[in-house]
């Protein structure tokens, strides 16, 4: 039996030049499944996104999931992409194992964990506060160049990496550091800065406070101030009403990524993406 895929819908385009198409999964002309392929909106063109890729119940374990995964990057090559991007929810394990067969690769993901009642106490010594505005602007700049550098690392150019920090910062941020929902503070041990938090009391797509960032200062990591801002996250969403919070790591940030399964945070969602030859 063949598996293949036949379109459902024309192709769709935007006039950034962006790419859409929906797709019947079939074995010998009988649908037994969809899939849904998409160019990146943010990342333009080049990278392609399986948004939604289904196998009817009674289909599945015989191979049906694989060829057109398989299908889907040679359709996104015939859109020139470089790069295949999927995500899948944590608790998908047999999807998860089929990404990694064909060679997808964990780029991050998103964590969570149900909060306390109480907010938990910060070790002695340390102290947080809410950012001032004079620490704002520098505080800014740092943010959006480390944004940057995660974008430019995802194939974006320098150029479409500034305009994406631009857009999405404008949009988190409105009114600055008195953008409501928004709290933004620092982390000082016995009187010295060595940390930043950025906190969202509400998150689109998430139902809970968002930690943003969390930064500690390159010559007082090592000592357990990372653990503290997260405590201090804790707090922040507690008083903000919230009972879960949430956040994004990197695939290869060990540390921070121990750090959270410490502290009781579990995937919920990765992030995978796969290079096109």
């Amino acid at each position: 039996m063949t598996t293949t895929l036949r379109p459902t819908e024309p192709l769709q385009r935007t006039a950034e030049g962006n790419r859409s198409r929906r797709f019947a999964v079939c074995v010998n002309s009988r649908p037994v499944g969809t899939l849904h392929l998409a160019t990146h909106p943010a990342f333009g063109p080049s990278v392609a996104q399986i948004l939604d890729l289904r196998i009817d119940e009674q289909d599945r374990g015989r191979g049906r999931g694989t060829v057109a995964a398989l299908a889907a990057e040679e359709v996104a090559r015939g859109w020139n992409c470089r790069r295949l991007e999927a995500s899948v929810p944590a608790e998908q394990t047999a999807l998860l194992r089929l990404a990694g067969a064909l060679g997808y690769v964990e780029r991050n993901r998103n964590m969570a964990k149900p909060l306390p009642r109480q907010p938990p106490a910060l070790p002695p010594g340390s102290v947080g506060r809410r950012m001032t505005e004079a620490e704002y602007g520098p505080w800014l700049t740092r943010e959006k160049a480390r944004y940057e550098r995660t974008v430019v690392e995802r194939g974006a150019t320098e150029r479409e990496a500034r305009e994406k920090s631009e857009r999405d910062h404008a949009a988190l941020l409105p009114d600055g550091i008195g953008t409501p929902d928004v709290l933004i503070s620092v982390l000082e041990h016995e009187g010295e800065t060595v940390g930043t938090l950025w906190v969202a009391g509400r998150s689109a797509g998430f139902d809970g406070a968002y930690i943003y960032d969390v930064e500690v200062a390159a010559e007082h990591r090592g000592r357990g101030h990372g653990r503290s801002l997260m405590l201090y996250a804790e707090t922040d969403a507690i008083a903000a009403g919230a009972t879960r919070i949430g956040l994004n790591v990197f695939a290869d940030n060990t540390p921070a990524l121990r750090l959270y399964e410490s502290l009781g945070y579990t995937p919920t969602r990765h992030h995978l993406y796969k290079q096109l030859l």
